[in-house]
């Protein structure tokens, strides 16, 4: 089973900028789909990007135009970008993968 640990999250200004990786524990070659998913205190935890293997991506609403989700597969590693972020960006998140897979959760906090 594929092991994921994210990293990258922290403390930013809204409108700021910040990138998280998920690097896993094997090649992230033939993994069906990959992803991030983040959940804010008291919510559910709701998809914000995902990854097919064949390059497929889709982005939740709110966050179209903002975030960027993309992989290395020779670092087996996923990222999200995420940009002109929001107070209501401000969660934890996980990353994905099928089977599924999830990691330990990296905070992101972005102060009004």
């Amino acid at each position: 089973q594929v092991q994921l640990v994210e990293s990258g999250g922290g403390l930013v200004q809204a409108g700021g900028s910040l990138r998280l990786s998920c690097a896993a524990s094997r090649s992230i070659f033939s993994i069906n789909t990959m992803g991030w998913y983040r959940q804010a205190p008291g919510r559910q935890r709701d998809m914000v990007a995902t990854i097919t293997s064949g390059g497929t991506t889709k982005y939740a609403d709110s966050v179209k135009g903002r975030f960027t989700i993309s992989r290395d597969i020779a670092r087996n590693t996923v990222y999200l970008e995420m940009s002109s972020l929001k107070f209501e960006d401000t969660a934890v998140y996980y990353c994905y993968a099928t089977g599924p897979r999830w990691g330990q959760g990296t905070q992101v906090t972005v102060s009004a």
